[in-house]
């Protein structure tokens, strides 16, 4: 492990037990009302959300690298499984095992050490990506929140059913849920220390429903003790159909936790250890999968009720894990009567939190391409699916970015004529030279060139070159030549070499001498033509038109 991900030193005291403890506590209030949440709409049962809570909870703060961390089931994974269930597998043991995989997959990345390149994933694939998982989490639990059962075929299967479900609406569901979410959003944010806003509003939603409202589905039997063992041998053809959704579960959830650990390190001024939390995670996701729970990653909204409250160490995650264990083995009879509508209130609020309301609000102020790649994202995550979303996200934010370095690298190109008696001032024969001659020209590469130049250089640059007699390719600012913009300078000494014109190559060394003599790009170029300074290059071209 690099110097930059240990951790420091923490004198562990009575003082620092009490913060995790309290840190602890308060973040299993606020998972318990949302995992219960998560669990029906997965499809797996509230218990599979508790189980999730447990599993991914305890061994991603044990294991993991972001200490201040909680992790458990998210909407993103709670969408995935979703789809998981309904479409990649015929059994529930079949969809564990896509748990399970997802989760060795995520080990395999941080071995690899793979986690520092989420830093690199564009805010505006993310804001696209985050605010479409909102939107289809209260699409999907419009259904619950209106009383009526949840529909297959995701948010476009709960697009087709709403008209349907609004003209034949449980008024007693309805209600339920709207005093719920009411007390969800009304709920004041300076008492939420004291008492979350999810719990107030499954209190108020559940003493509705069980009081008054009480002609509304409810959440019935959870299983009680501990959870059995799921996992069942799978077959060859299985595993190969379960690769492409335990990788976009991986992906998704190592992307989900390591934002949740930036955010983390901006909080508490630390720094985590990205390719331990990946490990972390897909340590407890593979726990979680075993037990027949719902896949987790960190968990920014619990995170952060964890700092605040006072959280220090990966203590306080465990005693997390561990409350909520304790709720299940004893409570959970209790949490039978909790009604569907509940939880659909819980979740409608927490999509609208998802949705980045911020960046969306202020879209006529950001660039256009900007724009076209996070509504492009947002849009593949509702109507197709999250793996597609993100990939062709990544693809086109990739492509705006090269096409806005390729102005910055272009821009660091100088080709410049030279005028005969200003060049050659230092010569014998300059006085008698035309002062408008301009024989030799210069091509100075200044900075970094890569694929995304590496074409309009050619263009850019070429019918300069066919203007002069001499052409010097001047590297010394040059800092960084990939192998295409190393292929570039190739044929440019190929359109010089067609127009007669002769090169000198002036200041070669360091990566970018390394890149061009790997590829043989100078291979052609005469050995007295590469020259180390502007000196010898005007002395080498001085004989060449003397000649």
């Amino acid at each position: 492990m690099s110097d930059a991900g240990k951790e420091p030193s923490l004198n562990y005291d009575l003082r620092t037990f009490r913060g995790d403890l309290f840190g602890g506590v308060t973040s299993a209030v606020v998972a318990l009302p949302v995992s219960l949440a998560f669990g029906v709409a997965s499809g797996l049962g509230a218990a599979a959300g508790l189980y999730g809570v447990i599993a991914v909870g305890f061994f991603a703060a044990v294991c993991g690298g972001t200490r201040f961390q909680i992790s458990g089931p998210t909407a993103p994974m709670t969408v995935a499984m979703a789809v998981i269930v309904t479409t990649h597998a015929s059994t529930l043991p079949e969809a564990f095992t896509v748990v399970v995989l997802a989760g060795l997959m995520q080990v395999a990345l941080g071995l690899l050490r793979m986690g520092r390149f989420v830093v690199y994933t564009p805010y505006v694939v993310i804001s696209g990506f985050m605010s479409g998982i909102g939107i289809i989490v209260m699409l999907i639990q419009a259904l619950p929140f209106l009383g009526a059962p949840s529909a297959l075929g995701g948010p476009l299967g709960a697009m087709r059913a709403l008209p349907e479900a609004i003209a034949n609406a449980n008024l007693s569901a309805l209600g339920v849920a709207t005093a719920t979410l009411a007390a969800g959003i009304l709920w004041p944010r300076r008492l939420s220390r004291l008492l979350p806003g999810p719990l107030v509003a499954l209190i108020v939603g559940t003493l509705v429903g069980v009081l008054w409202l009480t002609d509304v589905p409810i959440i019935g039997e959870i299983p009680g003790g501990l959870p059995a063992f799921q996992l069942e041998l799978p077959s060859a053809a299985f595993l190969a159909r379960a690769f492409q959704p335990a990788l976009i579960l991986a992906l998704l959830g190592s992307v989900d936790s390591l934002l949740t650990s930036l955010v983390a390190d901006s909080l508490t001024g630390t720094q985590h250890d990205s390719n331990r939390e990946l490990m972390g995670q897909g340590i407890g996701n593979m726990i979680s999968g075993m037990f027949g729970g719902l896949p987790g990653a960190g968990a920014t909204m619990g995170t952060v009720v964890n700092i605040r409250a006072g959280g220090l160490t990966r203590m306080s995650g465990a005693l997390r894990a561990v409350f909520v264990l304790a709720v299940l083995l004893g409570l959970g009879r209790h949490l039978e009567p909790i009604p569907h509508a509940v939880l659909a209130g819980i979740l409608i609020k927490v999509g609208w939190d998802i949705i980045d309301w911020p960046l969306l609000l202020r879209s006529h102020r950001i660039r256009r391409d900007h724009l076209l790649i996070m509504v492009m994202t947002l849009g593949l995550t509702v109507f197709v699916d999250l793996v597609t979303a993100v990939a062709i996200g990544l693809i086109i934010a990739g492509m705006a970015h090269a096409r806005q370095l390729e102005s910055l690298e272009l821009d660091n190109v100088l080709s410049v004529p030279l005028l005969d008696r200003m060049f050659f001032s230092g010569s014998e024969d300059a006085a008698a030279m035309d002062e408008y001659s301009a024989r030799v020209g210069l091509v100075s590469l200044r900075g970094a060139f890569t694929v995304a130049s590496s074409h309009k250089l050619v263009s850019a640059i070429g019918k300069d070159i066919r203007d002069h007699e001499i052409v010097i390719f001047d590297f010394s600012d040059a800092t960084y030549l990939d192998d295409s913009a190393a292929l570039l300078v190739r044929q440019l000494l190929e359109v010089a070499a067609r127009s007669q014109t002769e090169v000198i190559v002036m200041a070669v060394s360091g990566s970018v001498a390394k890149t061009l003599h790997t590829l043989d790009i100078l291979a052609d170029v005469p050995d007295g033509h590469v020259v180390g300074t502007i000196d010898e290059a005007r002395e080498v071209a001085h004989g060449l038109l003397g000649a």
